[in-house]
């Protein structure tokens, strides 16, 4: 009987301290000679675990401390030999958790380029993450740098500011 209490114990340790299921790809994590400087790095998730030639969710995160000033515009651009689609009718922009209503997501595939713009800018200091939905991920695994950039309302100019890069990995 004492056996059995000892090994229901051992058990049950187990199984509440190790982590839930790893919620597919979560990064960043330790990365080593990325060439990205780690305050660049920015923290994503790959919903369904970035699978060459398998369907995804990327949810890529911008924190609050990088968004010294409000966006009126979003841009991810991703390397030429990144060959996923992407559903532009299938992006969203949340912001605490809440979906921001967009004017206007555009895919411009020759250019690997993703351009989302919201109705209002999104709020300095705000943690943002922008949810890519029906991605379709490349055949072939490798790591992908994804940049994103912002455009500040009432920027004439239309410069953008660099926020940081998520380092993709699909295998």
């Amino acid at each position: 009987m004492r056996r059995l209490f000892s090994a229901l114990a051992v058990t049950g340790f187990l199984l509440t301290s190790l982590p839930a299921v790893s919620w597919a790809q979560s990064l960043p994590g330790f990365t080593l000679f990325s060439g990205v400087k780690s305050e660049n790095q920015l923290p994503f998730r790959l919903d369904f675990g970035g699978q060459t030639n398998a369907w995804d969710r990327y949810r890529l995160r911008i924190p609050a401390k990088k968004m010294k000033v409000a966006a009126s515009e979003f841009v991810v651009s991703y390397p030429n030999y990144y060959k996923g689609k992407f559903d532009p009718n299938k992006i969203e922009v949340r912001v605490r958790d809440k979906k921001v209503p967009l004017t206007e997501a555009k895919w411009d595939r020759e250019n690997g380029v993703i351009m989302i713009y919201p109705e209002e800018p999104v709020p300095a200091g705000s943690n943002v993450e922008i949810v890519l939905s029906n991605v379709k991920n490349p055949a072939f695994g490798g790591i992908y740098y994804f940049n994103c950039y912002t455009v500040s309302p009432g920027d004439a100019a239309a410069l953008r500011s660099y926020m940081g890069t998520w380092i993709l990995s699909v295998s």
